[in-house]
């Protein structure tokens, strides 16, 4: 047990050193390091063993996890490091093994200028009430951009905000606001009765980790007709699809009131990307979606499907397509062609873009 939780501490402190965004402990492998998108194996270290996964498990978990990594076969927890790093983790079994899955979760909350996000981002933190989702795949930033906006409101706006999350990743200083972070599964029994208490809890500001379900994507509307700004993650590629995911959890029956609460109470939507830079490191590529009477009519009407032709043409009121803000990284030399057409939405559009 000494042995694996020296090699935990070791491995810990490399992920900060090398600048990596997640370490993964899996039998037969070298321990192996997320660095800007890429895998790269710790060849220096010996190739992990089913022991002794195993009794890394048994240091960084608490007896309650381990019981639930034995009954379900995984298991998310938040893991502080030294009091200096914090991770979020994933374990679980494969093919009868343990495998482990750190992310890290920084401690600084940085702001959307030094995550090169559009600064007009934060105009959505003005708003009393509302509800505004970003989206994308797991690991570009979606939390990060989220941790920006929330902490500009704690700066600046006095506020109760509440956070629901599993598990809690980023740790917020509280300065102007009061801010309640609740873990689902240690502080409350799921998303939906965490969310369904903010109602009785006098909140304003409500971060939901991530809408996963009929009944917290329900709360989460209702939350945002009655005077609470939501701020919520979804794991679609773009705003249409984001639409279209929201109204397809519900009974084909409530549809039609859905799109219409929909249409009122959503303020924005944002698609993001990491993409590898040329000098090192990565970029967010962004899409930007406002809710203005084009787009709101186009959820109305279920026509989710004409909301890029919105975008394309709405760069006056600071929308921008995801091909747009690709092809302007390419131009700027910040990132390659091929690296950007990788994340093209339409690829034909996006070489055109090039040319202009």
């Amino acid at each position: 047990m000494i042995h694996a939780e020296q090699k935990i501490k070791n491995l810990l402190r490399l992920v900060a050193q090398q600048g990596a965004s997640d370490l993964h402990l899996t039998v037969g492998r070298h321990p192996t390091f997320r660095i800007d998108g890429k895998l790269i194996p710790f060849m220096e270290d010996e190739i992990l063993t089913p022991a002794v996964t195993k009794e890394i498990c048994g240091v960084i978990l608490s007896e309650e996890g381990q019981k639930k990594l034995n009954a379900e076969g995984q298991t998310d927890f938040s893991y502080n490091f030294e009091d200096k790093v914090r991770f979020r983790v994933n374990a679980f079994f494969q093919q009868g093994y343990i495998s482990i899955a750190f992310r890290l979760i920084p401690r600084e909350i940085k702001t959307l200028q030094e995550l090169n996000m559009p600064e007009g981002l934060y105009d959505f933190t003005k708003f009393s009430q509302g509800l505004f989702l970003v989206v994308g795949p797991v690991g570009h930033g979606k939390s990060t951009t989220l941790a920006a906006m929330i902490n500009e409101i704690n700066h600046n706006q006095e506020k109760h905000i509440v956070t629901i999350e599993d598990p809690i990743e980023y740790v917020y200083e509280q300065d102007r606001c009061i801010i309640n972070q609740r873990e689902v599964y240690q502080d409350s029994q799921s998303f939906q009765a965490a969310l369904k208490s903010v109602f009785r809890e006098d909140a304003n500001v409500v971060l939901v980790g991530e809408m996963r379900d009929l009944d917290t994507i329900s709360t989460a509307i209702t939350a945002a007709e009655t005077g609470h700004l939501i701020f919520a993650t979804l794991h679609t590629n773009d705003c249409p699809q984001t639409i279209d995911r929201i109204i397809d959890v519900f009974p084909a029956h409530q549809q039609n009131q859905v799109r219409s609460q929909l249409a009122n109470v959503l303020l924005g939507v944002i698609s993001q990307r990491l993409i590898s830079r040329i000098d090192g490191g990565r970029v967010p590529a962004v899409e930007i979606m406002l809710k203005n009477h084009a787009v709101e009519n186009l959820i109305r009407e279920n026509k989710s499907y004409q909301i890029d032709n919105v975008i394309e043409t709405s760069s006056d009121q600071g929308m921008i397509s995801m091909d747009k803000s690709l092809a302007s990284l390419v131009k700027q030399g910040i990132v390659s062609i091929d690296s950007a057409t990788a994340y093209a939405k339409d690829p034909k559009n996006f070489q055109s873009m090039l040319k202009i």
